[in-house]
């Protein structure tokens, strides 16, 4: 009991601290003034949402009947520059064509976005009078178009108002925003299921975001064939933050156990702890994730494990936005934020990149070896379904389990070993520290 204790001690101080994960985080707003319920002091119910959502091969050649249906006048398409001259984007504007839809391409999008490159398509978008926008790409794509979409609706915001406390304002999104379509390209995110967008603030080297239902894209497309352009490593990394989603929104605080217990419902945050719901999603993932992310990494053209990897991350992305994901994300933050020499394989990319997927999955291992103590019967399911025999496990080595699972896991996969592999050394743990910590940067959800 002791360090199940030492667990939700932790995750409870995280929450009091009142901030939030920078790329995932638990606001849906509070709202000035908010008070914690008179009558209990934890919560009690807990709400479902998600993009609507459609899958399918070749499902692309619709978003141009999508737009009509919309009655769009003028949409704005953004990608990256290595997407613009790819099969997915061909897609996209070979239907627009073709149902007659009018349309400008923003192809700048920053892979891993920082303040200032979402200030570029914020101003692109502000440039013109858009009414719906589509996002062509990963999750920053997605996030970009997110951010460039807020903005254009509510052209006279400071770019701070947005932005999550205690970097930005954190203000309320309060105006009607254009509708959104998410055409994800990479196998991962799930950024087309929720109301997040993400960036590195450069000013601070910190990574933060911006977080509010209203972000989220009105119809997510995904389309299983876009995956097979990924390079392998690409698609190492997008799996593994579907891995990460899928186990920390499995093993999140539960829901009922998340203070304060809200005095309105418009208080409850988008990230609730893990529920019966959610806890649906979070598993078929990790099933999924088992299965298929290795026949996937290694062999672009196997359609079967690269279209359930899609069909994963939107599982997942529905599970962790609705529960939320902790400390294997919080720790992320830093270690792709203070980048230094680092440059991933399989990205063509100009500038030192720790992608965001294995940012998150190098600190699993130990991660989830601490957070057993607080549901080990949960731990030892991931375990299992990862490849461990549990059957003669004790309770209190679940963490030892689901850790040697991943590394054996990970390893198969050739991930790097550990932050020394990315260009850290012990003299920048004390940076990684400052940039995980509560009170001095955004952290956990709860």
């Amino acid at each position: 009991m002791a360090g199940r204790d030492r667990v939700v001690s932790l995750l409870r101080q995280l929450e009091r601290a009142a901030c939030r994960c920078p790329a995932h985080s638990n606001t849906f707003h509070r709202g000035v003034g908010a008070a914690s319920c008179t009558v209990r002091k934890t919560d009690y119910a807990f709400e479902m949402a998600s993009s609507n959502i459609r899958y399918g091969g070749g499902v692309t050649r619709e978003v141009g009947m999508d737009l009509q249906n919309l009655g769009a006048r003028n949409v704005c398409v953004m990608t990256d520059q290595t997407l613009s001259r790819l099969p997915p984007v061909a897609a996209v504007l070979e239907s627009l064509a073709k149902n007659g839809v009018r349309y400008r391409v923003y192809d700048s999008v920053r892979v891993e976005p920082t303040d200032a490159s979402f200030k570029d398509a914020i101003s692109f978008a502000k440039n013109d009078s858009f009414d719906v926008f589509v996002a062509v790409g990963g999750g920053s794509v997605i996030d970009t178009c997110k951010a460039a979409n807020l903005y254009a609706s509510h052209p006279d915001a400071d770019f701070l108002d947005f932005v999550n406390a205690p970097i930005g304002k954190g203000k309320p999104v309060t105006g009607a925003m254009r509708p959104l379509i998410a055409v994800p390209t990479t196998a991962g995110t799930g950024s087309e299921t929720t109301g997040v967008a993400i960036f590195d603030y450069e000013p601070l080297k910190a990574k933060t975001g911006i977080a509010s239902r209203a972000l989220r894209p009105v119809l997510g497309i995904v389309d299983p064939l876009h995956t097979l352009s990924m390079p392998e490593r690409v698609a190492a990394n997008s799996g593994f933050d579907v891995l990460c989603h899928a186990l920390e929104s499995y093993t999140a605080l539960p829901y009922h156990q998340r203070a304060p217990c809200p005095t309105n419902p418009i208080n409850r945050p988008a990230y609730q702890g893990s529920n019966p719901i959610s806890d649906v999603w979070s598993r078929q993932a990790l099933h999924v994730v088992a299965k298929y992310m290795k026949r996937a990494v290694r062999d672009p053209e196997d359609v079967e494990a690269r279209s359930s990897m899609h069909l994963a991350s939107v599982f997942a992305g529905i599970g962790f936005g609705n529960a939320g994901v902790h400390l294997c994300h919080g720790m992320s933050y830093p270690i792709a934020g203070n980048v230094k020499t680092h440059y991933a394989k399989g990205y063509s990319v100009e500038h030192p990149l720790v992608p965001h997927g294995l940012s998150v999955v190098l600190t699993s291992p130990a991660v989830f070896n601490f957070t057993a103590p607080m549901c080990p019967e949960r731990h030892l399911e991931a375990a299992e379904i990862l490849g461990a025999d549990v059957r003669q496990v004790k309770r209190e080595d679940a963490g030892l389990v689901l850790a040697d699972a991943l590394r054996c896991f990970l390893s198969e996969l050739q991930v790097e070993d550990g932050l020394s592999a990315v260009g850290y050394s012990k003299d920048d743990i004390p940076a990684l520290v400052k940039g995980t910590i509560p009170q001095v940067s955004l952290t956990w959800t709860f």
